[in-house]
């Protein structure tokens, strides 16, 4: 359905593995949001570190053998690779432990991610990348450049602050939040409202940016086009796990979007694409072309 050729994009933030009660995957946000950017056909890049271990060389040989370019994926032996511990509850929904400082928290950008950066139709970004300051510096060289700027807003506590938030949005062509996040971080800038319509207006005001996007779990999404608003309302699926659900849904929304979709349609597409990881164990499931549609389809019947 979406056909994301010569769109080149490019992650910047954690690598590490999701470490649940019986076995452990990869992930980090930035790196699902590339994975499945690369399934969606994008030329995807992702920028990060890992420690000189075996956690680490894993990690490089499996995004490599999914595709990824990983020359900008620096290797340290000061800080080990990142590691999280992740809880399900009874609903599937995800509580996660982070550990500190992991390699990740200390990238220095190379040759080879300044390249590609620079080279870059979209950069995708997140929040918790900016918990240590190594890592937001870098950051902040990689937002100097053309590249369109996706903010996906990922608050785990205590792992933020709402100053480096409001200029990780300042500097965003486009920002992600879920509903908590964007009523959380609305009412520390003061928002007088209630609802999510009005604390998007509220947040794109503020930070000059028309383009937005609000996850609500089961009930779908809300997205900020050009000003316009449009909304999907979810597609009923058996949750096993939410972990990686929101990241898929974003690249399945941005690649649509920057490759010329109808924004209703781009948010009916991503909505599915999220659903079916919900539905699927892990951050990372396979999911076929075949597979969204019919979800799709089901329920406009």
């Amino acid at each position: 359905m979406n056909n994301g050729e010569n769109l080149k994009a490019v992650a910047y933030g954690e690598v590490l593995w999701d470490v649940f009660a019986n076995e452990k995957k990869i992930g980090g946000a930035p790196l699902n949001v590339a994975l499945r950017m690369k399934t969606l056909g994008c030329e995807v890049a992702m920028i990060s570190c890992v420690g000189k271990d075996e956690d680490g060389k894993a990690i490089i040989d499996q995004v490599k053998s999914l595709g990824l370019e990983t020359n900008a994926i620096m290797q340290t032996e000061n800080f080990a690779t990142g590691l999280v511990n992740v809880t399900l509850n009874e609903r599937g929904s995800a509580s996660y432990e982070i550990s500190y400082p992991s390699a990740w928290d200390k990238i220095v950008l190379n040759d080879s991610a300044k390249n590609l950066a620079a080279n870059a139709d979209v950069l995708i970004y997140g929040s918790l990348v900016c918990r240590d300051e190594v890592s937001r510096q870098s950051l902040e060289e990689l937002l100097q450049t053309n590249a369109y700027k996706v903010f996906d807003v990922n608050l785990r506590k205590p792992h933020y602050s709402y100053e480096i938030l409001e200029q990780l949005m300042h500097s965003a062509n486009f920002i992600k939040f879920n509903d908590e996040e964007l009523l959380e971080i609305a009412a520390a800038m003061q928002s007088p409202f209630v609802s999510l319509e009005d604390n998007m207006h509220f947040i794109a005001k503020k930070n000059k940016v028309t383009a937005m996007c609000v996850t609500k779990g089961k009930h779908g999404a809300l997205l900020m086009w050009e000003g316009q608003l449009y909304e999907n309302g979810g597609y009923p699926v058996e949750v096993a796990d939410t972990v990686g659900a929101g990241d898929s849904f974003l690249a399945a929304l941005i690649t649509s979007l920057l490759t010329g979709k109808a924004p209703q349609t781009a948010i009916d597409f991503a909505c599915a694409v999220g659903a079916l990881v919900a539905e699927a164990p892990g951050a990372n499931p396979e999911i076929s072309n075949s597979k969204i549609e019919n979800l799709m389809l089901k329920v406009k019947v």
